[in-house]
């Protein structure tokens, strides 16, 4: 036992000395976070305002953690996670934004892309999949449907892209390959990314620059500790939105129905489940 808390306290110093955000702290500044999202949706109810955020970044960067964190205490008929499969047949015969386009908000929603059209310029164009002719229109053509069908047509945009080491992807690659819950998060084109790493950031450096425009800038957000990473993009998100507090006509609870001659609360018909917790 006193090998055990000796390990646990050596295990707190190190990730003390490392810097990263302790879990008790994250879930505090979390909570008044989501608090905010929560207003923000009511907002956006309430003004029939449309958003979208992308989120795009190099794999194991923690995309699908944060969309999980903003969606955890919301709706989801408002804050709506889109995470599209590889294209169908029909779909590769379609304009290449259409299949997104497809997912842009109604009044009163809000759109989280889990990686994006950028997957022209990222995947698609690492892997070969596009010609350098598609790829070279995607990035003259993305800054213009942007400004045009999104920003001019009062959607707010928020592209953030998440960052991770070198070091820190291995790391996390090989936490996912040890732990059977995360055994669905990999796919072939996992060990891709990790052995084209170079080929990868000059194909983000080069997306960045092309679609970075002052209408629909990037976000950088450095993510080795997801934790900050989590706590900043949310309040980045939060902030940059002129969204204001909307009161709520909160219901009351009325005194509860007479309970009639002869009714009981047992169901009756049905085959109740095991208690073995």
């Amino acid at each position: 036992m006193a090998k055990d808390g000796q390990k646990k306290r050596q295990s707190a110093e190190a990730t003390n000395a490392s810097g990263k955000m302790k879990r008790k702290e994250f879930e505090k500044e979390l909570a008044k976070l989501q608090v905010e999202l929560v207003r923000l949706q009511t907002w956006v109810k309430a003004k029939g305002a449309r958003i979208i955020v992308v989120f795009e970044g190099r794999d194991t960067a923690g995309k699908g953690g944060v969309i999980s964190r903003i969606t955890a205490r919301t709706s989801p008929r408002v804050y709506r996670h889109v995470a599209l499969p590889v294209p169908s047949d029909r779909e590769k015969t379609q304009v290449y934004v259409q299949r997104y386009i497809a997912h842009f908000p109604a009044a009163g929603e809000i759109i989280l892309f889990d990686r994006s059209w950028y997957n022209r310029a990222g995947v698609e164009h690492v892997m070969g999949f596009v010609s350098d002719e598609e790829y070279e229109r995607f990035l003259a053509l993305a800054p213009a449907v942007e400004r045009e069908m999104i920003v001019k047509t009062g959607i707010i945009l928020r592209k953030y892209f998440l960052d991770v080491s070198q070091d820190e992807q291995r790391r996390r690659f090989e936490a996912r390959i040890n732990d059977p819950v995360k055994h669905w998060k990999l796919s072939p084109m996992d060990t891709e990314s990790v052995w084209r790493w170079w080929d990868y950031t000059a194909a983000y450096q080069r997306m960045i620059e092309a679609t970075h425009t002052p209408e629909t800038p990037w976000y950088i957000v450095p993510a080795d500790d997801k934790r900050r990473a989590r706590l900043n993009l949310i309040r980045h998100l939060i902030d940059s939105i002129p969204y204001k507090k909307v009161d709520i006509d909160l219901p009351k609870i009325p005194k509860p129905q007479a309970r009639p001659k002869g009714a009981t609360e047992d169901l009756g018909a049905g085959e109740p489940i095991p208690s073995r917790y």
